[in-house]
């Protein structure tokens, strides 16, 4: 590539990542933390710039992309700060010949803490607790005061095991919990015995374990992946771990079902229509909800935000981008 590119970074992020943009080209970006441009406003300031480093939070879609590949200079790559990338159309990036790269594996540590937190903050109502205190409401111990669930030797079922649901089999192993998963692709027999995981049939693990804690991507084949049918096979106690991707859980499902007691608990760092949340949740004791905040220690952030600058220097340098989504593009 010729000349200085023009590099588009959406959201505010953290600042180790500018000066990597800035030694090969013009960055223009967005610097008001919290900030998050509508799509309306992403369509006029995204076309004719080289790059897009974008957020989750951003739309990518087709339109967009279009506009973008029509701009002077044309887009050539979007770089997604985010493990994931179901908010960019990755087809029409690669029929557009837009290069598409993500962020895996520096969170997976972090992802797979924030899980377990969750998964012990519902358990053990700690959230609950902490209201009831502050309220003024603590006169002194009971025997039933705020009685929760075990979390030792209880069983735990994952629904996916790559790189985090792994990491959580092991935060589990400490709390001697036996771990059932479920996954599309069956780990082999040594990995089963490194991460002591016992596969089963997804309606299985739904029907033995005390906690499901979700952790597979988000696709056309997971959207409600969990809705009315999976919540009828859990147990009146089990309780829901969510960090993966909110449509995977049919949230009105999930509402019926803790409110009919089919289910315990939930604990939730994502959500169905991001930022809004079902409005029942909100009023739910039995549901610990976060702002979406698995990834969120600052050491973590500032890998995932240097690593997308880091996609776009290669490419810019004429290199294979070390977290392409679609290498095809690349020709």
């Amino acid at each position: 590539m010729t000349g200085r590119p023009k590099i588009l970074v959406t959201q505010k992020v953290p600042d180790p990542a500018y000066p990597l943009l800035a030694e090969i080209g013009e960055v223009d970006a967005n610097m008001q933390e919290g900030s998050i441009w509508p799509y309306e406003e992403l369509l006029h300031r995204g076309p004719n710039h080289d790059y897009i480093y974008s957020l989750l939070t951003d739309n990518i879609d087709v339109h967009f992309l279009e506009a973008c590949a029509a701009g002077t200079p044309r887009l050539k790559m979007v770089a997604n700060m985010a493990v994931g990338y179901n908010n960019i159309d990755v087809d029409a990036a690669t029929r557009l010949g837009i290069a598409v790269s993500n962020t895996p594996g520096v969170l997976s540590d972090t992802t797979a803490d924030l899980a377990f937190a969750l998964l012990m903050a519902t358990a053990r109502r700690i959230p609950e607790a902490e209201r009831y205190l502050r309220a003024g409401k603590y006169k002194g111990w009971g025997p039933l005061l705020f009685c929760g669930a075990e979390v030792h030797n209880a069983t735990v079922g994952l629904i996916g095991a790559g790189r985090i649901g792994k990491i959580v089999a092991k935060r589990a192993s400490g709390f001697d919990m036996k771990v059932l998963y479920y996954d599309v692709y069956r780990m082999s027999s040594e990995d089963e015995a490194t991460y002591q995981m016992t596969y089963l049939p997804m309606d299985d693990v739904l029907k033995q374990a005390d906690f499901i804690s979700i952790h597979t991507p988000y696709m056309p084949s997971t959207h409600h992946l969990i809705g009315e049918r999976e919540f009828g096979l859990m147990k009146p106690s089990a309780i829901l771990i969510n960090t993966a991707r909110g449509p995977i859980v049919d949230e009105k499902a999930l509402v019926k079902a803790l409110q009919a007691g089919t289910i315990a608990g939930a604990g939730l760092d994502v959500f169905e229509n991001e930022p809004a949340v079902e409005p029942e949740l909100l009023t739910m004791e039995n549901v610990v909800i976060l702002p979406h905040i698995a990834s969120a220690s600052l050491k973590t952030r500032t890998l995932m935000a240097t690593m997308a600058s880091d996609n776009i220097v290669a490419h810019y340098h004429g290199q294979r981008p070390p977290n392409i989504v679609n290498p095809e593009v690349l020709g």
